[in-house]
C-alpha cells in the first residue's frame, strides 16, 4: 500500500506527542513494507520569515491555497492509495481536503486533541473543563474569552477556519481516527458524522528498557504547562513532603511554559530533581527505574502517550480519573485514579502506590500485559491498515454510485 502522510511539525523547541505518533506509525508502516512519503510543512520554519510573511501566516489558517495546489499535484503524480492527514494548524490548513478530492484520493484523518470542536483543541478555560464550543456553529465563545493563548486576536483564525471548514472536513474526510473512545463520545456529541470516527489508540514501540526492581523515584514526564497538572502535581508533593514524604524523590523531565515556576520551585530541594528535556532513549531509562509514572492532567487528555509508555515497561500509572485515562489505566489493576483536581487525592495515590512494593509489582505486570493486548505495535498496525481499507473501499463505493448516477442520467437523457 502507498500512504501518503500530511502534517504540520509543531516547533522543536518543546515535546510533542503528536510528532512522535506520526513518525512512528511512519516508520511501523514502512517496515511493515509499505511505501510511505511525506507532505509536510514545519513550524519551526516561521521563524525565517520576512516580517510581512509572519504577519500573513494567521491568513493561511482557514485556508492556504498554495497548498492545496503543490499537494494535488503531488496526489496526481504519485497516486497514493489513502492520504492520512494528522494537523493542518498553521501552513497546511483544510486546503489539503479539496486537494484530495481534487486528485480522488480518499483521506483519514487522526484526531489527536479536539480541534474540531474547539479552537485550542483542549476543551479548558481557566484551569477548568469546558464545552460552550461543543456544539456550536461559530465557536464565538471562545474568541470572547480568548482560548487561544490568551488572545481574542490570536484565537479569531481558528475558530474562522473552525467555521468555514466544518462542513469540508466532515463531508472530506472516509475515516476519522479517535485516539480514545472518551474522544469519540465528545465527537459524536458535537454533532460529527459518527458512522465515519473510529476508536483506534496510538501504539508505542516496545523497549528493551523494563523495570526490574522496585523503582527509585516517582516520575513526570511531559510539557510544564498548567493543562498537564504540574501546578496540581507540585502542590501534591508539597503535602507529602510536609508529612514526611515517600523516602523517594520526584524526577520532573520536560519544558514548557512553566518551567521557570517548576525550577524555582525544585531549587534546593533533596526530595526533587528537575532534569529538563530529555530525548528519546533516556526517557526510556527514566521510565523503567520508576516505581510510577504521573499523570496528573487536568484537562480531559484525547490519549496519554506517556501512560502508555509507562505500560511498556512494566511500570504502573497514577493519573486523573477523566479523559482517556478512565480507558487507559484499570484502577487498582494497572496503577491508580486520582479525583481530578483535587491535590489531596493525587498525594493519596503516590502515597499508596509507593508505599505497597508488592502491589506494586504486580500492578506493573498487569500493565504490561495491558500494553501487548492493545498498544504493542502488531495491534496498532493491524488496525491501520484496517481503517486504511475502510476509507479506500469507501471512497470506491461512492465513485461506483456516481458513475452509476451518471450513467442512468445518460440513459433518461436519451
Amino acid at each position: 500500500m502507498h500512504i501518503l502522510v500530511a502534517h504540520n511539525r509543531y516547533a522543536s523547541a518543546q515535546p510533542s506527542g503528536e510528532n512522535k505518533v506520526v513518525d512512528q506509525e511512519a516508520e511501523l508502516l514502512r517496515t511493515a513494507g509499505h511505501r510511505v512519503t511525506v507532505f509536510e510543512r514545519r513550524s519551526d520554519d516561521i521563524a525565517a520569515r520576512s516580517l510581512l510573511s509572519k504577519a500573513a501566516v494567521p491568513l493561511l489558517v482557514p485556508w492556504n491555497p498554495a497548498v492545496r495546489a503543490e499537494l494535488a499535484a503531488r496526489l496526481h503524480t504519485e497516486r497514493p492509495d489513502v492520504v492520512h492527514i494528522h494537523n493542518v494548524f498553521p501552513l497546511l490548513s483544510p486546503a489539503v481536503l479539496a486537494a484530495c478530492a481534487d486528485a480522488g484520493v480518499p483521506a483519514v484523518a487522526t484526531l489527536h486533541n479536539y480541534t474540531q470542536v474547539c479552537p485550542p483543541g483542549t476543551l479548558q478555560r481557566d484551569g477548568r473543563p469546558c464545552t460552550e464550543c461543543v456544539g456550536s456553529a461559530t465557536a464565538l465563545p471562545a474568541v470572547r474569552h480568548g482560548c487561544y493563548r490568551n488572545s481574542r486576536l490570536a484565537t479569531v483564525p481558528l475558530a474562522v477556519s473552525l467555521r468555514v471548514n466544518r462542513r469540508r472536513w466532515w463531508s472530506g474526510v472516509e475515516r476519522f481516527l479517535c485516539i480514545s473512545a472518551a474522544q469519540r463520545d465528545v465527537l459524536v456529541r458535537s454533532g460529527m458524522p459518527a458512522e465515519r470516527l473510529a476508536v483506534k489508540h496510538n501504539f508505542v514501540p516496545d523497549t528493551d528498557a523494563r523495570r526490574s526492581g522496585a523503582g527509585e523515584h516517582l516520575l513526570y514526564l511531559g510539557r510544564l504547562a498548567e493543562t498537564k497538572g504540574i501546578r496540581l502535581l507540585m502542590a501534591a508533593w508539597d503535602e507529602i513532603a510536609a508529612s514526611g514524604g515517600v523516602g523517594v524523590p520526584l524526577v520532573i523531565a520536560g519544558t514548557g511554559p512553566l518551567e521557570h515556576e517548576v525550577t524555582a520551585w525544585a531549587a534546593g530541594r533533596d526530595d526533587v530533581r528537575y532534569v529538563g528535556l530529555y530525548d528519546t532513549t533516556r526517557c526510556r531509562e527514566a521510565i523503567a527505574r520508576s516505581i510510577a509514572v504521573v499523570a496528573p492532567s487536568t484537562w480531559l487528555e484525547a490519549f496519554g502517550l506517556v501512560v502508555v509508555e509507562a505500560m511498556a515497561a512494566g511500570v504502573p500509572i497514577v493519573a486523573a480519573g477523566h479523559g482517556a485515562f478512565v480507558e487507559l489505566v484499570e484502577d487498582g489493576v494497572t496503577g491508580l485514579l486520582h479525583r481530578p483536581g483535587e491535590v489531596n487525592s493525587l498525594a493519596s495515590c503516590i502515597r499508596r502506590i509507593a508505599a505497597e512494593p508488592a502491589r506494586n509489582g504486580a500492578m506493573g505486570q498487569a500493565a504490561r500485559r495491558r500494553y501487548e493486548q492493545g498498544f504493542s505495535p502488531a495491534v496498532g498496525l493491524e488496525r491501520l491498515l484496517k481503517e486504511y481499507r475502510t476509507a479506500i473501499a469507501g471512497r470506491s463505493a461512492l465513485a461506483r454510485g456516481g458513475n452509476v448516477r451518471a450513467s442512468r442520467g445518460d440513459g433518461d437523457s436519451r
